[in-house]
């Protein structure tokens, strides 16, 4: 029986990636790491054993993962948290477990969102246009921006999910005191100008083996949680999504990936935006891990008896060297498939001709 040790079980994405892997036939041995006692609960059900570890930038952290991997035989490890992709990437040749993580160097590009930005550019690939803001320099910097790529731009942080430290921006008082006011709250960060997109908002989630693209589907999202709560109306998750089956789209984000590592290895979910005039193009790689949401596609694999759909457990199955189902590269799922949720509300598949 394969021994799997998620860290960041304890929230959404590592839920819904347990979630995945207690979907299918093949009985796993699933052990859990989190931070938080309380959020620990969340994946109890999904787990044989959840533990509770220090931040992953302590120094006792990798010591208490290779304590797990030790004391429960563990096998394989998934980090699912950026932070944590990040750390145990760094680090893979001290833990005694497997990972099916791509390349350090790769992980280290397209955690800096200027960065990977800065390459697409250097290689005439098309993808959204980013300036670097500089904490010593923020009126001429947002000035610059403002001038450079219009007169609304998309400030953000150079690192993190969930569109941390985002806003849209038309001035450059705002700019400022937006920086000013994380900074004041004791955030690090460093910020990005990328131009405002207004369009279309998709999701491309892959995998990728010596870079062979193996299985993909791509999502558009439609309404976020709490939209409200934030200044750009974007929260970073949806609450309704659907699958979407567009070429161009496909073609793109393969394009992206390719063009940062051409043996591209592992997890990459590619953030899109659509302009004015409806051209979608790159925002962002993540890579490593999964997009919060990777049951929507898991549980859509078990109701269309699509195996390909479920990634984590391709992810798996790649990790152990193990044949991948047949089925193909891309769309893997029927277009116009649902995914509703909400907090305490659970969540829901359904077609979207069925919606009335």
């Amino acid at each position: 029986m394969k021994k799997i040790l998620v860290t960041g079980a304890g929230g959404p994405a590592g839920v819904n990636f347990l979630r995945s892997l207690n979907s299918v036939e093949e009985k796993m041995e699933l052990y859990g790491t989190d931070i938080n006692i309380y959020h620990k609960e969340f994946s109890k059900p999904w787990t044989k054993e959840m533990f509770i570890v220090p931040r992953a930038t302590s120094a006792e952290y990798i010591p208490k993962i290779n304590e797990i991997i030790e004391s429960k035989q563990i096998e394989f490890v998934h980090p699912q948290p950026d932070i944590e992709v990040s750390i145990i990437s760094e680090n893979r040749e001290k833990f005694n477990a497997m990972t099916y993580l791509p390349k350090k160097e790769t992980i280290r590009i397209l955690q800096d969102k200027f960065k990977s930005a800065d390459i697409w550019k250097d290689k005439g690939f098309p993808s959204v246009k980013a300036i670097e803001i500089r904490i010593q320099n923020l009126d001429t910097d947002i000035e610059k921006a403002l001038e450079l790529l219009g007169p609304k731009i998309w400030l953000r942080a150079k690192r993190g999910a969930g569109g941390i430290g985002s806003t849209p921006v038309e001035n450059v008082d705002t700019g400022i005191n937006w920086i000013k006011y994380w900074l004041s709250r004791g955030k690090k960060w460093e910020f990005i100008a990328q131009e405002f997109l207004p369009g279309r908002n998709i999701a491309f989630q892959s995998i990728f083996k010596e870079g062979e693209l193996i299985t993909s589907q791509a999502r558009e999202r439609i309404e976020y949680i709490y939209p409200y709560l934030a200044p750009s109306g974007v929260t970073g998750t949806p609450i309704v999504a659907k699958t979407i089956h567009n070429d161009d789209v496909n073609k793109m984000a393969t394009q992206a990936v390719l063009t940062i590592d051409s043996q591209a290895t592992g997890v990459f979910c590619v953030d899109m935006k659509g302009d004015k005039g409806g051209n979608i193009c790159p925002t962002e790689i993540n890579a490593g891990r999964f997009f919060t949401t990777s049951n929507f596609f898991s549980t859509a694999s078990k109701k269309y008896n699509v195996p390909k759909a479920n990634m984590p457990y391709i992810l798996i199955k790649l990790a152990y060297d193990e044949k991948i189902p047949e089925g193909p590269k891309y769309n893997v799922l029927p277009k116009d498939l649902f995914w509703i949720r909400h907090i305490d509300c659970g969540f829901t598949l359904v077609e979207g001709k069925n919606l009335k």
